[in-house]
């Protein structure tokens, strides 16, 4: 058993039947039984939608001052540093198009 949360309950094994009866009474709340469990498939595209502009992973060395100032801004920094970067690369002719 995975370890658990401290404060976490642990309903008695009266207490799961209980849980399970009333489950089960409930037609909009009822638990699959162990057939319908063989029957289910894993669901296909769950997670984020692919992207048609990609990101690349890259490391690189920047200015403390620089780094401290966006990351001051808040959750999001990154975004708005590659906003920053995009938006001086596009003014400057290095962007043979711009994602907007």
């Amino acid at each position: 058993m995975p370890k658990l949360k401290p404060g976490t309950l642990i309903p008695t094994a009266e207490e799961d039947m209980a849980i399970t009866a009333a489950a089960m009474d409930d037609p909009d709340a009822r638990p699959f039984i162990d057939e319908e469990w063989a029957d289910v498939k894993p669901v296909r595209g769950c997670g984020r939608p692919v992207q048609t502009v990609t990101k690349t992973p890259i490391s690189i060395r920047l200015d403390v001052r620089v780094l401290d100032a966006f990351k001051a801004t808040g959750e999001g920094w990154q975004t708005r540093m590659n906003d920053a970067l995009t938006e001086w690369a596009d003014q400057h002719g290095m962007l043979e198009h711009s994602p907007n």
